[in-house]
């Protein structure tokens, strides 16, 4: 069992950054895949970008390709989402979500897949 706080998100400008970050409880953060969703309202949950374990590669939505990137800390026991050149459409509540895997290549861009997420954290993007 593990427990996922996030953190981070707030009001920015459009242009502006942010930096979330997902906090992990537990001492077996290392042996999950994380992703970060979306969730604009009235809207469904869509992927934002994904790590794997090891944080030597990352996947992104096409719609954040560029702007934003992720990152982990292991030791921390925390994953990040930096955000930049925030736009409007990128308003959402941001969710962290973690998936125990053997594989060290895993990955996923599919929520349903995460077996674990966090209580989101509210990210507006408005002048």
């Amino acid at each position: 069992q593990v427990q996922l706080v996030e953190s981070g998100g707030g009001l920015v400008q459009p242009g502006g950054s942010l930096r979330l970050s997902c906090a992990a409880s537990g001492r077996t953060f290392s042996s999950y895949a994380m992703g970060w969703f979306s969730q604009a309202p009235g809207k469904e949950r869509e992927f934002v970008g994904a790590i794997r374990r090891s944080g030597d590669s990352t996947y992104y939505a096409d719609s954040v390709k560029g702007r934003f990137t992720i990152s982990r800390d292991n030791a921390k026991n925390t994953v990040f989402l930096q955000m930049n050149s925030l736009k409007p459409e990128d308003t959402a509540v941001y969710y962290c979500a973690a998936k125990p895997t053997y594989g060290l290549g895993f990955v996923s861009t599919r929520e349903e897949v995460y077996n674990y997420w966090g209580q989101g954290t509210q990210v507006t993007v408005s002048s």
